[in-house]
């Protein structure tokens, strides 16, 4: 049996970075078919799409969206864009999160993605499938999936995109004596709205960056708020109302939280701020030679693709990152390894590439858990996808902003959103001025 002789690919997921394949693939119709994107819930966006509703739908399926009724964006709209689709003028640099999900919808209007979605559409099962072919083998794929009304459907891709993404499924660390706590245990995923933590003694764990803006908004209606992590004590101005206190580390028979300095205290309500966990239910890890830990994936070549099978993408499985650039690179090179202008090495040898990487990191100290941060490693790597791939790299600029938000961010956690910023050209920024952000 011949390959077609166009690509047939499958994006899983009409998030951010699902809707950046789709652009791709649409925009190179001599090389790709319309992509089949398959979205399990009926609307896209991802985790922007805010849902008031937590736990499960009606269709049994978890509520996808972390979002929070007054969640503002942490990075600015100057480095959250696509290249070459910038956010409306008129925004504050800082975004109410309506204004991203607002941002998406145009962009699937201006690339005519929303017909190519398959709503109410969940995957069952991604398996690869062998063919022979004149110029020897190659492997197809089986893509499985039902609709909520039940009808089920199998078809055959030449490639696959995971972008079903990374913040749905909670991740809970286990504390010793748990059961003993009385008060209210909850993840920062079902969160939406300070108001029933008013007056509340509440003891949240974790402290990036969903740790400190949703404490920040609990001590604005009186809660008392503990900010337990595991990091030195951060010299930020906070709030009064939430101090900082070491790890928690147990919780005794009496159902007070003991801390790791020793120190102990009862609280209202434990809020986990603890991060997700990497969830493919649709594919058999063995299979694909991968290891998927709650916190880590490997081996993946250049974070993107397993060895053994170079046609799935997993776009988006890094954090600390600005997401929208970072899709972007990964999904031009993707595309360029499917085209062929990415010649991969062996498969021996891209496995060889990822232990090193590995090692290199925990040699220097990281955690397992923290090994797909980047953070200021995510510029080299654009830099290397591009030059490998043979695309235009993300400007100088976007660096530039992102490090001096980064300052803002932890000289004042409070204030650095109400900085407005303009780009002047590729390598320079100034400050501007922005009319208030409208969310109604």
């Amino acid at each position: 049996m011949e390959r077609r002789s166009r690509a047939r690919v499958a994006v899983i997921g009409a998030g951010p970075a699902g809707l950046c394949a789709a652009r791709h693939i649409l925009s190179r119709p001599e090389t790709f078919d319309p992509p089949v994107v398959y979205e399990m819930t009926d609307h896209f966006g991802g985790t922007w799409f805010y849902e008031e509703q937590v736990g499960p739908h009606d269709n049994v399926y978890p509520i996808h969206s972390s979002m929070y009724r007054d969640l503002r964006t942490n990075l600015p709209k100057e480095v959250m864009m696509f290249p070459e689709f910038p956010f409306d003028d008129h925004l504050p640099s800082f975004m109410h999160h309506t204004s991203v999900q607002l941002y998406l919808e145009k962009y699937c209007e201006r690339h005519d993605i929303t017909r190519h979605i398959k709503f109410n559409t969940a995957v069952e099962k991604v398996k690869p499938v062998s063919m022979e072919t004149k110029t020897g083998g190659a492997v197809t794929w089986e893509v499985i999936s039902h609709r909520t009304c039940g009808d089920r459907n199998t078809q055959t891709f030449d490639s696959v995109f995971v972008c079903n993404g990374h913040y749905s499924d909670p991740h809970l660390p286990y504390i010793p004596g748990i059961e003993h706590f009385e008060g209210k245990v909850l993840h920062s995923h079902s969160y939406r709205y300070p108001e029933p933590f008013a007056n509340k003694s509440v003891v949240v764990l974790g402290a990036r960056a969903s740790g400190v803006d949703i404490s920040i908004e609990l001590a604005q209606v009186n809660a008392r708020v503990i900010l337990s992590h595991s990091t030195p004590t951060m010299s930020l101005p906070l709030p009064l109302g939430i101090q900082q206190a070491t790890s928690v580390v147990g919780v005794s028979e009496n159902g007070s939280l003991q801390f790791q300095d020793g120190s102990v205290t009862r609280a209202d309500i434990l809020l986990f701020c603890t991060g997700y966990n990497f969830n493919f239910p649709f594919l058999c890890p063995s299979e694909l030679g991968l290891d998927i830990q709650a916190l880590f994936v490997t081996p993946l070549y250049k974070y993107l693709l397993p060895p053994g099978f170079p046609s799935m993408f997993f776009i988006g499985i890094c954090k600390i990152i600005c997401p929208f650039i970072h899709f972007d690179c990964q999904v031009q090179f993707a595309l360029a390894v499917l085209d062929g202008t990415v010649k991969l090495p062996t498969q021996a040898e891209m496995e060889k590439e990822v232990q090193r990487e590995m090692q290199k990191k925990l040699d220097a100290g990281v955690q397992v858990k923290h090994l797909l941060h980047l953070d200021k490693d995510q510029w080299d790597y654009y830099l290397d996808l591009a030059r490998v791939a043979r695309f235009t790299p993300p400007q100088p600029v976007f660096r530039s902003l992102y490090e001096e938000v980064g300052r803002q961010r932890k000289k004042d956690p409070q204030k650095y959103r109400q900085i407005n910023y303009r780009l002047i050209d590729a390598t320079q920024w100034e400050l501007s001025e922005a009319s208030p952000e409208k969310t109604d």
